[in-house]
């Protein structure tokens, strides 16, 4: 999908998963099925468009304003076209405290952006995220599905340097 707003509607084999997620739902209660079905979404576009919202609320017989109202209550959705590779820094305490701050400074530096910003090639947009569940190894940075940890500005420079050449 482009940036401007089109009708949405599942792939045929997307189609077919958000009908097994639904199945796993009592029936009434089908409606339970709104995460996994906006996650489909934002696999399938990359991002999460208000007529995948209205679609989705549509195929669980559910009012567009619940749908709505977890797409942007959990961080985990992207209401907005992203990059290529979306950048989720870390940034509660276990993180601050090894230096994530001087982690998102690198990203910023490096890539010409702030937090919720996306480079003018679309390759990288930057979000500060809570924890991702690697305290032990902090800081920590999610890229796409990749996790990064242990990280320094010479790390994050490498990281940007290996993804920008892909």
């Amino acid at each position: 999908m482009t940036k401007k707003e089109e009708q949405f509607s599942f792939t045929s084999e997307n189609l077919k998963k958000a009908k097994k997620f639904i199945e796993m739902y009592p029936k009434d209660k089908e409606g339970s099925a709104v995460m996994p079905l906006l996650y489909l979404v934002q696999e399938q576009c990359g991002w999460v468009p208000e007529s995948a919202m209205r679609y989705v609320a549509d195929m669980l017989n559910i009012p567009h304003i619940r749908v709505y109202e977890v797409a942007n209550f959990y961080t985990m959705y992207n209401l907005k076209p992203v990059g290529k590779y979306l950048i989720q820094v870390c940034r509660t305490t276990p993180c601050w405290l090894c230096s994530s701050e001087e982690v998102l400074n690198t990203f910023k530096k490096k890539l010409g952006i702030n937090i919720g910003e996306t480079t003018k090639d679309n390759l990288f947009t930057l979000k500060e995220v809570e924890c991702l569940g690697a305290c032990v190894n902090a800081p920590v940075v999610q890229i796409n599905n990749n996790f990064y940890e242990n990280l320094t500005s010479k790390k994050v420079e490498d990281i940007i340097t290996e993804l920008s050449s892909k």
